[in-house]
């Protein structure tokens, strides 16, 4: 019952130019600040897996401080990872483990495609309309924030992509439960597994079932069923769903096969996770484990488009046009009381968050839906077509504009302010590419001995390495350094930090957002000598 797109050539044909240019793009940018962690995460885990299996025993896994991040996406990146390795080292010339990091973006992006088609056919089942399906589709892989990240983010893209694939499968089962229709036991099983996988990419999927129990009061409340005739249908369904989800759940965690309790250890670790990381958040350093509740309201002004956020605030002139169909309700009703829903939730438990939206991230996709739709049905059709092809033309020239810097997209609003003083710029540290390039055209030039060390981040090593240079170093050493010459390279965080004393500025790696007069520096190369 894996549901097939309607046949729409037009849309086949963007899905597979813009895979093809997103994965070129994907393999050939720098490597983001989660990826040797998350490297990490695999690395212990999947030794655990085999002292398990060995001897029963994995005290390594058990004693390790991320033991709860999951690693469910794993599974699917790491044998595609070590297939393409070789390819992706010799067209980056980097070091053969860069290669492997680097590789991971390639399935990063395929599964954000593949996510583009789960949001078109949730987009055909809320309007049954063919082109507005496409052009809602085309917008959301579009967005900058989205398709900069789906370029490198190891845990937030996969966990987005398989919530809008989870939220299209959970609703259409509610959907055949109102038509009556027989759901089979297969259809059953791969929903148990997939939701299963996506509580084991981030535990933070437990709150899909806030939105399978929204689905399910919406199918109440238009059945008139009352709960124990509920269970008495489909009691053979809900006992395969019951016994399947704790298993997947199990297999895909080599952490709880000790012992099952920690799923709930894991919750409470994971959702007051002990990183207090102060986000630069319009002005104000907003630390992780203290957040004010205008920090996810704040990010979601700034970040979101601005049509994105008109359509938001169109809910109120659509609401008896949209709900006067039953299943456009399941569907729509789902998601438009899901989304704030869960933010409400986060605020009250004091949920941890930093890096802008990222843990929120898989909120967006929903938050398009919404918007989109609204737009929809208060715009007449050729209204609402005009301005979705602009906002996807837009769309398209930020890409080009801002490429590889994407991930960092701000609307409008935030250009009235200055950017690098209030926001985050790079804080994922995809500059450090492109510095190399830059060390490496320096040092030629000027006949730099290769021994001269570098003091940057620490994937910086990855790219310099296959050309000789050995000496590496954390920008944080920089003061003690004691043996000139050497190269600065000052990135990450948009947290100020003192210039290099005494060296000379031989580069400043800067992008700029459309409709903004001042250049973004991301990051900065000294030399000193």
């Amino acid at each position: 019952m894996i549901p097939r797109i309607k046949k729409n050539y037009l849309f086949y044909f963007f899905l597979i130019i813009y895979t093809s240019i997103g994965v070129y793009l994907s393999l050939t940018t720098g490597i983001s600040s989660d990826e040797f962690h998350e490297q990490k995460n695999w690395s212990i885990n999947y030794q655990a897996i085999k002292d398990f299996i060995n001897n029963g025993n994995y005290e390594n896994l058990i004693n390790y401080r991320d033991k709860y991040h999951g690693i469910a996406f794993q599974f699917i990146s790491q044998p595609i990872q070590y297939f393409f390795k070789d390819l992706v080292t010799n067209l980056n010339n980097l070091t053969e483990y860069g290669g492997l990091l680097i590789s991971k973006h390639l399935v990063v992006f395929l599964i954000f495609s593949v996510s583009g088609i789960f949001f078109y056919l949730i987009s055909l089942k809320i309007t049954k309309d063919i082109k507005f399906s496409i052009l809602s589709s085309c917008a959301y892989l579009l967005y900058p924030y989205l398709f900069g990240h789906a370029q490198f983010n190891p845990k937030d893209i996969p966990f987005l992509s398989f919530w809008i694939i989870n939220t299209f499968f959970s609703i259409r089962l509610v959907e055949d439960l109102y038509l009556k229709k027989k759901i089979k036991v297969n259809y059953l099983i791969l929903f148990s597994f997939l939701t299963a996988f996506l509580i084991s990419i981030r535990i933070l999927g437990i709150l899909i079932f806030i939105q399978y129990l929204v689905s399910l009061i919406i199918y109440f409340e238009k059945t008139k069923i009352s709960l124990s005739i509920f269970l008495k249908n489909n009691y053979r369904s809900l006992f395969v769903i019951i016994i399947f989800l704790p298993i997947f759940i199990y297999i895909l965690n080599p952490i709880f096969w000790h012992n099952p309790f920690e799923f709930i250890n894991s919750i409470k670790w994971m959702s007051k996770y002990p990183q207090n990381i102060c986000t630069l958040t319009n002005g104000d350093c907003l630390y992780s484990l203290n957040l004010p509740s205008s920090y996810y309201f704040t990010w979601l002004f700034f970040k979101l488009p601005i049509l994105i956020l008109i359509g938001c605030c169109l809910f109120p002139f659509v609401e008896k046009k949209i709900f006067n169909d039953d299943i456009r309700t399941i569907y729509y009703g789902t998601i438009i009381i899901t989304v704030p829903l869960i933010i409400i939730i986060l605020i009250l438990k004091n949920a941890a968050l930093y890096d802008e939206l990222r843990h929120i991230m898989f909120l967006f996709p929903l938050i398009f839906l919404i918007s989109l739709t609204n737009l929809f049905y208060f715009l007449k059709k050729k209204f609402f077509n005009f301005f979705s092809i602009a906002l996807i033309i837009f769309f398209i020239f930020e890409n080009v504009n801002l490429n590889p810097y994407q991930y960092t997209w701000l609307n409008s609003f935030a250009k009235f302010s200055k950017i690098e003083k209030n926001f985050e710029v790079d804080y994922w540290g995809l500059s450090n590419k492109n510095i190399t390039k830059k060390i490496i055209e320096f040092t030629e030039k000027n006949s730099i001995k290769k021994t001269t060390c570098i003091y940057g981040d620490q994937y910086i090593k990855e790219f310099l390495s296959p050309y000789d240079f050995d000496c590496f170093n954390r920008y944080t050493q920089v003061d003690a350094a004691k043996i000139r010459p050497y190269f600065a390279f000052q990135s990450l965080r948009n947290v100020k930090r003192s210039n290099p004393k005494d060296c000379d500025l031989i580069w400043n790696e800067t992008f700029n957002y459309s409709f903004y007069d001042t250049d973004i520096s991301a990051a900065t190369l000294w030399y000193c000598d």
